[in-house]
């Protein structure tokens, strides 16, 4: 395929979330003083992440609106201890955006796919994450020269995978659809969301995942996929970014 523009996811893409959002939370752990509530700072995450990534999942489907997100989070950890004030989980929230915003750990090879993309193709963030945390870690970590334009769903009023999440980016960046492919590391919200707007896609997959309700490998024609399954195949799969230096 000619592309000529590329949307380019940025959390587990490009900027590394969740070794960054690691270190952030365990810094709150010991300042905050939840070792009091938990064995190890490994035992608070994973309480943690459980339930931010289900809250992430209704939030990217419209199911909650991003002030519940923000609160349940941080209060799930700990409400069972007592902690139950939205206040208190509404500070905490700002503190841990604040500390996200100062790391810049990137992931493997994201500066050398950036500098060979560069030259050859107009490159286009487009993200879930909250507006006022997103542009600044762009910027401290040094993504935003490469890049036309950064889109972002709080701006837009639509989580990827809404198909209008990928109309508005498409009007923005003066894309044509069928020069365009997007990149990125989740399933639902940058596969398959670009899959149903007619985009193609790059999935970064670096652990071979296989995603509920999704057809990759194993099954080749529709009469194998079971009722309520999508049958869906990425235009190309990779395990690490410099393989799609291969692609593109």
């Amino acid at each position: 395929m000619c592309y000529r523009d590329l949307f380019i996811d940025l959390d587990d893409t490009l900027w590394d979330i969740h070794r960054n959002g690691k270190e952030c939370l365990e810094a709150i752990y010991v300042d905050y003083g939840y070792g009091e509530y938990y064995p190890g700072f490994e035992d608070y995450y994973d309480v943690y992440m459980r339930n931010n990534n289900r809250l992430w999942g209704l939030y990217r489907d419209g199911v909650i609106q991003k002030e519940e997100l923000i609160v349940e989070r941080f209060l799930v950890p700990v409400s069972e201890f007592g902690i139950t004030d939205p206040e208190y989980a509404k500070r905490l929230n700002d503190d841990f955006l604040e500390r996200t915003t100062r790391k810049t750990g990137l992931i493997d090879g994201t500066m050398e796919l950036l500098e060979y993309l560069k030259p050859k193709y107009r490159m286009h963030i487009l993200s879930n994450g909250f507006t006022e945390v997103q542009h600044k870690k762009i910027g401290n970590s040094g993504l935003r020269p490469y890049f036309d334009t950064v889109i972002l769903s709080e701006e837009v009023g639509v989580n990827k995978p809404h198909p209008g999440m990928f109309t508005h980016a498409l009007e923005r960046a003066g894309a044509r659809r069928e020069q365009t492919v997007m990149i990125g590391d989740s399933w639902e919200a940058d596969i398959v969301g670009a899959y149903r707007s007619g985009i193609d896609q790059i999935w970064l997959n670096p652990t071979g995942e296989v995603p509920t309700g999704a057809v990759l490998m194993g099954k080749t024609n529709a009469e194998e996929v079971s009722p309520g399954e999508a049958f869906v195949i990425p235009t190309y799969t990779v395990g690490s970014l410099k393989e799609i230096k291969e692609i593109l």
